[in-house]
C-alpha cells in the first residue's frame, strides 16, 4: 500500500511499533501514548512533528473534521519520523547506557577516595 492511501492512524501505528523497537518505549498503547512516554528520548523536534501527526490523528477520527488535515505537513512529520526511528540503533544505545552507568560509578569511587584522603591529611594520618 502506498503512503497516501494509508491513513495517518495506520501509519502511526506503524510508528508506535518503531518507538517500541528502536527506542525501548515499552509502556502506553498506541502512538500518542508512547511519544508521551518517550519524553526525552526524542529531540524537540521530533516531539512537534509526533504533535502534529497526533493532531492529525483526532481529525481524521471525525468525518467532517478529516477535511481539515493537513495532508502534506502530516505526511512530511511521518516521513521524518520514521526515518529518525529506522536510524535508531539499538545496540549502540544500550552501549552507550552501560558507559554512562561505568562512569558515574568510576566518578562517585573517585570523588569517594579523594574525601577520605583529605579527611586524612585534614588529621595528619598522611
Amino acid at each position: 500500500m502506498s503512503v497516501m492511501s494509508q491513513s495517518v492512524t495506520d501509519q502511526s501505528d506503524a510508528l508506535a511499533t518503531l518507538l517500541r523497537d528502536n527506542l525501548g518505549v515499552r509502556l502506553g498503547e498506541g502512538f500518542e501514548a508512547k511519544v508521551r512516554h518517550a519524553g526525552r528520548r526524542l529531540p524537540r523536534w521530533a516531539r512537534k512533528k509526533s504533535a502534529v501527526i497526533v493532531d492529525a490523528m483526532a481529525l481524521e477520527a471525525h468525518p467532517k473534521l478529516a477535511q481539515q488535515v493537513n495532508h502534506k505537513k502530516t505526511n512530511k512529520a511521518l516521513k521524518e519520523l520514521r526515518y529518525f526511528l529506522e536510524r535508531q540503533d539499538v545496540a549502540t544505545r544500550r552501549k552507550n547506557r552501560l558507559l554512562d552507568l561505568v562512569a558515574a560509578i568510576a566518578f562517585v569511587i573517585f570523588v569517594t577516595i579523594a574525601l577520605v584522603l583529605a579527611v586524612m591529611v585534614w588529621r595528619g594520618l598522611v
